[in-house]
């Protein structure tokens, strides 16, 4: 609607005018909410821009304002009354109430706000019966009994609206949520170590395995601890489904609660419940017996289990809003959902000698330091890079293929909670409705129809046909397994309630879900069955044969797409190892798992297929990932390469991901797309504007040392770094890189306190700035007792250089000389002593500290430690001491560092601020001159030094 906030204000004054002078008429009994609605509440936001009525006639599943009918499903209100949208995504939620309700003091209303907003994981949202208006915060998990006045952070009369105006806009006009103004101020409000929707869910599903599995474990002695494990994971996925479906209109309001109310609570939530959603769904889920068609075998274990009743009950009554529960499942997104199983998967249940039930974290995510979660703005990106590109213009039944073509296929080899196959499913959904809509023809009754509000949908059995036609996944995992398929089941499922459902069965009579036991498969995607000839190895590693378990997809080439967040830090046995080094192309140092996964994901895709992954950077340049550069290289084309920020998994800051996409069919130009981080930290809010884009030719990488994908690499930046090397020789051919010290105790071997053990002057990290040694009164007790104790020349001049390097940093190598030999650097940091004695120490500092070789070191390696590895290669430009100029650029140089030494010393201990600027001044004059003394040695061009001086 574009209207600017001047245009917004005038109408609201208009429209408070008219409230005022009717408000009498507006408080009586005879106005309902719908009437509020339609004369105050539309208007008032429709000032605030928003298309509230779609008068833009936007198709309804992309209109940005979604009004719902103020209709009650069994006392439980379906949806909000208003969503608020970018696109699909949801930004914010309104409650509107009829005029007089006490919106500042009753707590009713605000409570199912916020029950809304937090279960929908929405910042904020707003709860107004056009009189009064609040603005709560919706990230805490809302409980009964809390005043009106909690989580509220905004309030308004309707008489502050124009004079508050500039307030209101400047965060929920259309402009402001679009502009991400509203982001911005979400987030300033949001208070810290607010515990989200998502981690208060995982809570308490983590608390109710915690509870069946020691009564299950107490109650049923002859159970295995897989059978443990598949129960606990069987049962709460049942309950979760069930709950869902509840509030999603699909089942009969508390159904579960009424079974708390007899005795025999599972027992009848087996031979009820259960029976009928087999009998309704059809899903793999509730499986009791054998159906034709059906490869998973019938569930013949959970039936026969017993469960006490106060066990059961308990978690059956924390699901609703009647016990305190704060989850409203109508509007909380499957994909939440998935962050939550992702996590809860990181734990299995233990059973002790005495059948006791212990759960505890997985080896291998103990090992990795957590389970870390690929963030929605990821795998979208990933989804439409992959999926997007190739079905783009194809029709559904082009998709679905015929006798001579085979179907799109994605998949994900390692799919745990299923976040990219509920991405690429919700992509090929929205594909599909979008070209049913422009393309209108009855030949799609069976595909489409339209439901209560005019709009059209895609019927349950065209969702179950894209579903298992064009989605697959594998894990290794069997409780993984059943969670992405629970997952993709509700997400069949969305926007259907039991009116449409059941007329949808009856029209087509079919059970309403499919059975994914096909499509969703339990094996080790790396491992085959030639693993071993002894069958229990075949067992305990899980030996999955492409070729027998998708027979479809292998005879037609492979998959179309191979998405995934690929798992990295495997724990592996040794005959694992063995396997993997003689079965795929790397064959050195660590057996890492996620270049396995990548070279399996290559092999799987078709001849015209797509590679979508986000693995760590390290791959890129290490000199153990050699192979798989080399054969991604020759045997692909690489379409982008995405450097994110090290930041993008919050548990995990030390991974530095990339997006990669590779496609198997090589292309004639081999240039691929290169985007660069340019933020510390990068999210959903900045995602799409915070890079800078390279095409880089990749033979240019195939022909560097060690086929290192460089994705600094560009034109220009080559002819420098060549030219680097080219004039250069390795630091390591004059001087000796070592580590720091390494305590293995810092409380033993540092101290603040200088005494008769702890004497030598301990430089720990943050101590360093370019030039100088900022030592902040650490001392060390230098024995054999160290961990990294070595007999070493850490009693003369040294160089030392900051290993840790931040993003902060204007400098990415910070070196510092230590003249006395004083100062015992601790690993943090790497020191450098001269071993070829014509050069001066001073010279190796100047270049290490210029902007050239910084340029070099950035352009060259992406580790953000700065390692003695990295160090040891830096091209420094050698001096023929018997060539009277070349040596007087050596001295000139030394003169220029020791000037600088002098400069920053004096810098560091002035007080006035006469002094500090005149010094400042004289610093980075100096060092402008060492940059340009440096840019001599090694010949560059005005145009080359351009480029190296407008670099970040």
């Amino acid at each position: 609607m574009n209207k600017t906030f001047d245009q917004g204000k005038d109408e609201i004054a208009k429209l408070c005018h008219y409230f005022a002078t009717n408000r009498q008429s507006y408080l009586g009994p005879a106005i309902k909410e719908a009437h509020v609605r339609q004369s105050l509440i539309d208007p008032f936001f429709e000032a605030l821009g928003w298309d509230v009525a779609n008068r833009s006639m936007i198709a309804p599943q992309y209109r940005e304002v979604i009004p719902e009918d103020s209709l009650d499903i069994e006392g439980q209100q379906k949806a909000p009354d208003y969503t608020f949208r970018v696109g699909t995504l949801p930004k914010f939620y309104v409650e509107a109430k009829k005029c007089g309700i006490n919106i500042s003091a009753d707590p009713a209303p605000a409570y199912q706000l916020r029950r809304y907003g937090f279960s929908a994981k929405l910042p904020l949202s707003i709860l107004t019966d056009f009189e009064e208006l609040g603005v709560y915060d919706c990230a805490s998990r809302p409980r009964p009994g809390e005043k009106a006045s909690h989580a509220r952070i905004l309030y308004f009369s309707f008489t502050e609206y124009p004079d508050r105006w500039e307030e209101i806009w400047d965060v929920f006009s259309r402009e402001a949520v679009w502009s991400g103004k509203f982001d911005q101020y979400a987030a300033s409000k949001r208070k810290r170590g607010t515990s989200e929707v998502d981690t208060e869910f995982l809570k308490d599903i983590e608390g109710w395995r915690d509870k069946l599995a020691r009564n299950l474990a107490l109650r049923n002695n002859d159970l295995s601890a897989d059978e443990l494990n598949a129960a606990v994971q069987r049962i709460i996925d049942r309950i979760v489904f069930l709950r869902m479906a509840e509030d999603r209109g699909l089942e009969s309001y508390g159904q579960l609660l009424r079974l708390c109310e007899q005795p025999d609570i599972y027992a009848r939530f087996m031979k009820t419940l259960c029976r009928k959603a087999d009998e309704k769904y059809n899903s793999g889920l509730f499986h009791f017996q054998k159906e034709p068609g059906v490869s998973d075998a019938p569930d013949t274990l959970t039936p026969q289990l017993a469960v006490d009743d106060k066990v059961f009950k308990s978690i059956l009554q924390s699901l609703y809003f009647e016990y305190g529960s704060p989850y409203n499942f109508g509007v909380m997104p499957v994909e939440i959902l998935g962050t939550v199983y992702e996590r809860f998967l990181g734990k299995v249940i233990r059973l002790t000698a005495g059948h006791q039930a212990k759960v505890e974290e997985k080896p291998e995510v103990r090992k990795a330091g957590g389970v870390y979660y690929t963030p929605a703005y990821i795998v979208d990106y990933i989804v439409q890079n992959t999926v997007g590109k190739q079905i783009e213009g194809k029709s559904p039944a082009i998709l679905a293929g015929d006798k001579a073509t085979p179907p799109f296929r994605v998949l994900d080899m390692a799919c745990g909670s299923g976040s990219f196959l509920l991405g690429a499913y919700q992509f090929l959904l929205d594909h599909c409705l979008k070209w049913y809509q422009d393309n209108p023809s009855k030949k799609h009754d069976k595909a489409v129809y339209q439901n209560a509000k005019g709009e059209i949908r895609l019927t349950v059995a065209e969702r179950k046909r894209i579903l298992t036609t064009h989605i697959f996944g594998v894990d290794i995992d069997p409780q993984a397994v059943e969670t992405t398929k629970l997952s993709l089941l509700l997400k069949a499922m969305e926007g259907e309630n039991d009116t449409t459902l059941a007329q949808q069965m009856r029209l087509f009579q079919v059970r309403a879900l499919p059975n994914l036991s096909d499509n969703i498969k339990c094996g080790n995607s790396l491992i085959a069955s030639d693993f071993s000839i002894v069958p229990e190895d075949l067992v305990r590693v899980r030996a999955f044969d492409w070729d027998v378990q998708f027979p479809d997809a292998m005879k037609a080439g492979g998959f179309d797409a191979v998405i995934g967040n690929p798992p990295w830090g495997c724990l592996l046995t040794e005959q694992e190892k063995h396997y993997l080094f003689q079965n795929y192309v790397n064959r050195r140092g660590e057996a890492e798992s996620h270049l396995f996964f990548i070279e399996r994901g290559h092999r799987l895709i078709k001849e015209t297929g797509m590679l979508g992954f986000i693995t760590p950077n390290t791959w890129l340049s290490v000199l153990n990932s050699r192979e798989i550069r080399e054969y991604l290289l020759t045997q692909s084309a690489f379409s982008e390469i995405c450097e994110l920020s090290k930041y993008i998994f919050a548990d995990a800051p030390d991974i530095v991901p990339i997006l990669v996409f590779v496609g198997k069919k090589p292309i004639s130009s081999k240039r691929c797309f290169v985007r660069r981080s340019n933020a510390t930290k990068v999210h959903a809010g900045n995602f799409h504007n915070v890079f800078t884009s390279d095409e880089i030719d990749q033979t240019l990488w195939l022909k560097s040392k060690g086929a290192t994908i460089n994705l600094r690499a560009t034109d220009s930046t080559v002819r420098i770094l060549t030219r680097a090397v080219k004039i250069g020789i390795p630091l390591r051919d004059l001087c000796d890189v070592t580590y720091g010290i390494k305590t293995g105790d810092n409380a033993t071997f540092v101290s603040r306190s200088q005494s008769t053990t702890h004497k030598a002057k301990a430089l720990k990290t943050g101590e360093l700035v370019r030039y100088q040694i900022t030592w902040k009164g650490f001392y060390l007790w230098w024995c054999t007792e160290l961990a990294g104790y070595r007999i070493s020349s850490l009693e003369v001049p040294k160089i030392i250089v900051q290993y840790i390097r931040k993003l902060s940093l204007p400098q990415r190598l910070i070196a510092a000389l230590d003249e006395q030999g004083i100062y015992y650097p601790l690993n943090n940091y790497s020191y450098i002593t001269m071993r070829v004695t014509e050069y001066s120490l001073l010279y190796i500092l100047g270049i290490i500290n210029s902007a050239l070789i910084n340029f070099y070191f950035a352009n060259t390696f992406i580790d953000y430690n700065i390692k003695p590895t990295y160090i040891q290669q830096l091209p420094i430009r050698p001096i023929h001491f018997t060539n009277p100029p070349e040596k007087e650029l050596h001295n000139r140089l030394v003169a220029l560092v020791a000037k600088m030494l002098t400069l920053t010393s004096k810098l560091r201990e002035a007080t006035s601020a006469s002094e500090k600027a005149a010094l400042q001044n004289a610093v980075t004059t100096t060092n402008a001159q060492i940059d340009r003394l440096v840019y001599e040695l090694y010949g560059l061009t005005d145009e080359e030094i351009k480029i190296v001086e407008s670099a970040p």
